[in-house]
């Protein structure tokens, strides 16, 4: 990068922002967003409307229909409140911020208080530290320093924080593409602190199988069906189809942590729910399913897939009824490289000390909802984030660092300034 006393000073004083930084990690993980339900959305942007506020971002507050994100199951509660945020700093060209504004409930196992910052160990603890709240102080801490040292902006920055990301039927980003009310390339901040060039992701399904009985004394059980038995024939059913879907290779590059070994489909049977007691016998089984698919594989052929292993499974089952409950779908990420990657590379150099030769192309299994948004149109989205393979994402005791803050706020900073010129080989 060539020399340039106003973008260094910024970059400098970003490193000396810490209080700041960590007083606007501590507001937002107090605030519950999790998902489900997903009752804090509008909390969440209204604190955020107060941060944006004084740096002069015009706000608008766009709320998903009901009828589109409300699932069959009822796991979904609140309104879905989004929050687009838009800087004019003069330039000829938006560059969309990413940030999804929810999180996985906090879950049990946690050693500090998943709804705080907790400063322990060298580490910022709390749920949504690394996803991905962290991400947001950083854009933040970005902006500031911007706006500190008066630097010009190759790009206006443009906020979009949004809901529904953790597997929801229909997520905000979703919403706001398919509605066009962003344009220009797109930064997600749904990855990881590392050298990668994104070659896209999986799609993922959320089934919910819903196997209904009846119920009766376990001691006189002659008039009841066992929801639970009954869904014997359909367990057996799925793990034997799983077998045969993970043995479907995707052309996406592996992970490097992959060692060689290549992407494939996967089936999990996540999560399984019935009976009460012993004394009774159970009159409802519900079984999760999670499918993630390639960008190979079309979602009429997986659909299709799933259900007919079903109602095969079940065809002549005691079962007095058996139901089937799509409740979250992102759709895959295909090849989503563009002109804008090599400054974004760059940035990240400047930022995270990466040396431009470590920068490799890769893919993943795990979801994202830009998948949305190349089906509305866009399809280059760079890719950044807080995310390292030991940080505790979505487990107990997330975390992340202030250094990587720190280095991804330097990066966004990098990115966004006009007077950023990589040098050759970058």
């Amino acid at each position: 990068m060539q020399e340039n006393s106003s973008l260094q000073r910024a970059l400098t004083h970003i490193a000396d922002d810490q209080a700041q930084i960590l007083d606007d990690l501590q507001r937002m993980l107090a605030v519950d967003t999790c998902f489900p339900p997903g009752l804090g959305y509008a909390a969440f942007a209204d604190l955020l409307s107060t941060m944006l506020q004084p740096l002069h971002f015009d706000l608008q507050r766009v709320s998903v229909p009901d009828a589109l994100w409300q699932t069959p199951d009822g796991s979904a509660q609140g309104e879905r409140v989004n929050l687009l945020a838009a800087l004019d700093a003069g330039a000829a060209e938006n560059c969309n911020l990413y940030f999804h504004t929810d999180t996985v409930p906090a879950g049990d196992g946690w050693r500090f208080p998943p709804l705080a910052l907790s400063v322990a160990e060298n580490k910022l603890f709390g749920r949504g530290a690394a996803d991905m709240k962290g991400t947001i102080v950083a854009a933040l801490a970005a902006v500031r320093a911007a706006q500190r040292y008066q630097l010009s902006l190759r790009y206006n920055p443009v906020f979009l924080l949004c809901t529904d990301e953790e597997g929801g039927l229909y997520p905000g980003i979703r919403y706001l593409a398919e509605q066009q009310l962003f344009h220009g390339h797109l930064l997600s901040f749904n990855g990881g602190a590392v050298p990668r060039i994104w070659a896209g992701c999986f799609g993922s399904i959320d089934i919910k199988i819903i196997v209904s009985g009846r119920s009766a004394h376990s001691g006189d059980p002659l008039q009841g069906i066992n929801a639970i038995e009954a869904a014997l024939p359909l367990m057996n059913a799925l793990y034997q189809l799983k077998g045969e879907v993970e043995q479907r290779v995707s052309a996406m590059p592996a992970p490097p942590h992959y060692q060689g070994q290549p992407l494939t489909a996967l089936l999990t049977l996540a999560a399984a729910h019935g009976g009460s007691k012993g004394s009774t016998i159970p009159e409802r089984f519900e079984l999760l399913v999670n499918r993630r698919y390639a960008p190979e594989e079309p979602f009429a052929a997986v659909w299709q897939e799933l259900t007919q292993c079903v109602d095969n499974a079940m065809q002549g089952s005691i079962a007095s009824d058996v139901t089937l409950q799509l409740i979250g779908h992102l759709a895959p990420v295909a090849d989503p490289t563009g002109p804008h990657w090599p400054r974004w590379q760059a940035a990240l150099s400047q930022g995270f000390g990466f040396p431009p030769a470590e920068f490799k192309a890769w893919g993943s299994a795990t979801s994202s909802d830009m998948g949305w948004v190349q089906q509305a149109g866009i399809q280059e989205i760079l890719l950044g984030g807080l995310a390292r393979p030991d940080n505790r994402i979505h487990a107990a005791d997330e975390y992340t660092t202030m250094a990587d803050v720190i280095a991804l706020s330097q990066s966004i900073l990098a990115y966004l300034s006009d007077d950023f010129q990589p040098t050759q080989g970058n």
